[in-house]
């Protein structure tokens, strides 16, 4: 594969749950060794994206392409075997509660591989003192605080050297200083592994510093994308909805329902 070619790929992906369409006919790339941010108003379809790249969903529609195969069209072992070369730093972190630190971030090698215990105790302080907790690695996940919880996430996802590593909201309940230190983290590891990333947040201050592209998803499809500026000059109006924290807008407040007439009419 060409490094000048898209890490992941969408052509024309379509998904949903039921009646209720997610993603209609979207096409996106995320470029080789870069940050791409998945940004939008919640329900917008950015998990949903997570979950297609990873194979957790299949596309009902279209094709979803990692270093060029089609996820849709793999067998149980070609996704395990794409999975080993994917990290994810899911929401909150979700830690093993009964395990300590060096045994959240061992989990994956012990799980993975058949290397040695001294090899893996090894790996996982490495990848501990990458994220400045090295010296946490007895503690149980209820003796750190959320921010360090988040990192200790972070040394489990690049714990197998992922060529992928995705995000889904690692800023959402931290503090700014424990926001700051994952968002510097991000673009740190990023740079010095030669990962490609994918990064879905809310937070976009934030977020446009460390991505290199942003995409705003919206209405099924996409309402923007390009470098930070870009996306931040762009006129679409729920673009500058999102961007502005407007509560009016093409996003609306109230879910569909019935009319009020409806739902009360006739009732004394």
């Amino acid at each position: 594969m060409s490094i000048s070619a898209p890490f992941v790929e969408l052509r024309n992906v379509s998904f949903g749950y039921g009646d209720r369409t997610i993603l209609r006919n979207v096409s996106l790339q995320v470029p080789h060794g870069k940050i791409t941010a998945l940004m939008g108003a919640s329900g917008g379809g950015k998990t949903t994206v997570l979950r297609l790249i990873g194979g957790q969903e299949r596309a009902q529609q279209g094709q979803v392409l990692v270093k060029g195969q089609d996820v849709g069209q793999m067998n149980a072992a070609g996704l395990y075997a794409m999975r080993r070369r994917m990290g994810m730093l899911f929401q909150f972190g979700a830690l093993f509660t009964d395990m300590s630190v060096l045994d959240n971030v061992a989990f994956p090698l012990r799980e993975h591989t058949q290397l040695p215990e001294d090899m893996v105790r090894d790996i996982v302080l490495m990848k501990l003192h990458a994220v400045g907790l090295r010296g946490a690695r007895d503690l149980m996940p209820s003796q750190i605080s959320g921010g360090m919880a988040r990192r200790v996430a972070l040394a489990r996802a690049i714990a197998l050297d992922p060529e992928l590593v995705m995000y889904d909201e690692p800023f959402a309940g931290l503090d700014p200083i424990s926001l700051g230190t994952a968002a510097r983290l991000i673009r740190t590891l990023n740079d010095a592994l030669g990962l490609t990333s994918i990064l879905v947040s809310h937070d976009l201050e934030e977020t446009f510093h460390v991505a290199d592209h942003v995409v705003i998803l919206g209405a099924g499809g996409i309402a923007a994308q390009g470098s930070p500026d870009e996306v931040r000059a762009n006129p679409d109006p729920l673009v500058q909805q999102f961007i502005h924290a407007r509560p009016q807008g093409p996003v609306p407040f109230h879910y569909p329902a019935p009319s009020l007439e409806q739902d009360f009419g006739g009732r004394a």
